[in-house]
């Protein structure tokens, strides 16, 4: 059963995942339940959280889910107040959410190209702005934005995901900037490769396929990488990293 909110020590440091799916940002909670943290974890339908909370609190961890809409900025500040109020202080913080629709851009609709923009870099704004305001007070915590390949380059049939990816990078890149000084980590870690997920293996057969000469990436050791930035000396932070199989094209 999930712990209440009043029994948990307000001290505790948390790790925020927003858009903790079934495959990245699960692996991601899970390495930071880990590790020690009360992860906090986001989806729209909190129901779908209730497997990796369960999960996470097997495995001796604490966790928590929230309905939350990363786009609507009531919202965001509600969910970062409850957490720093009744959970614990927010060290970590993952942007998580995707948004990878293609689409010819002589029929894409300026609603979903809207739409994309706003799930894959309007909210990662309003969440990280909610997270870094609470961070400088403290002088310390770690941001991570993940990225894809679209925020390097745009491919034919991802304008709009492309150019939301790339908003994203630069987002990353301002606020590592103005926040590193003041002690705070930010980075953006591009995936730049199939994943190993439920999607890939019913749509892309040929392409899960490769997962047995190691040719997609595991969730596992993306989040291995996740934890190592948010760990790392501040005389050696890494703001970009881009992770790929070692087959993929570059």
């Amino acid at each position: 059963m999930q712990p209440e909110l009043n029994d948990i020590t307000i001290q505790k440091k948390v790790a925020l995942v927003i858009g903790a799916g079934d495959a990245t940002g699960g692996e991601i909670a899970k390495r930071f339940a880990q590790g020690g943290y009360i992860t906090c974890m986001t989806r729209r339908n909190v129901d779908k959280l209730q497997p990796l909370i369960q999960d996470i609190e097997q495995s001796g961890g604490q966790a928590f889910g929230f309905a939350s809409d990363a786009r609507k900025e009531d919202q965001v500040i509600a969910l970062v107040e409850k957490i720093e109020a009744e959970i614990g202080t927010i060290e970590v913080m993952v942007f998580n959410i995707g948004a990878n629709v293609p689409c010819s851009i002589l029929e894409e609709t300026a609603q979903k190209y809207f739409k994309i923009w706003e799930m894959a870099c309007f909210s990662a704004f309003l969440t990280g702005r909610e997270v870094a305001k609470r961070m400088v007070t403290r002088e310390r915590g770690t941001i991570i934005f993940t990225g894809a390949t679209a925020g390097m380059r745009g491919s034919a049939y991802f304008a709009a995901f492309a150019g939301a990816k790339h908003a994203l990078r630069a987002l990353a890149q301002s606020m590592a900037r103005e926040l590193g000084p003041r002690n705070i980590h930010v980075a953006h870690v591009v995936i730049d490769g199939a994943i190993d997920t439920d999607f890939i293996q019913s749509s892309f057969p040929a392409l899960y396929a490769k997962k047995e000469q190691d040719g997609i990436l595991n969730p596992i050791h993306i989040a291995e990488n996740y934890w190592h930035i948010a760990h790392q000396p501040r005389d050696a932070w890494t703001h970009e990293l881009d992770l790929r199989p070692w087959m993929e094209q570059w």
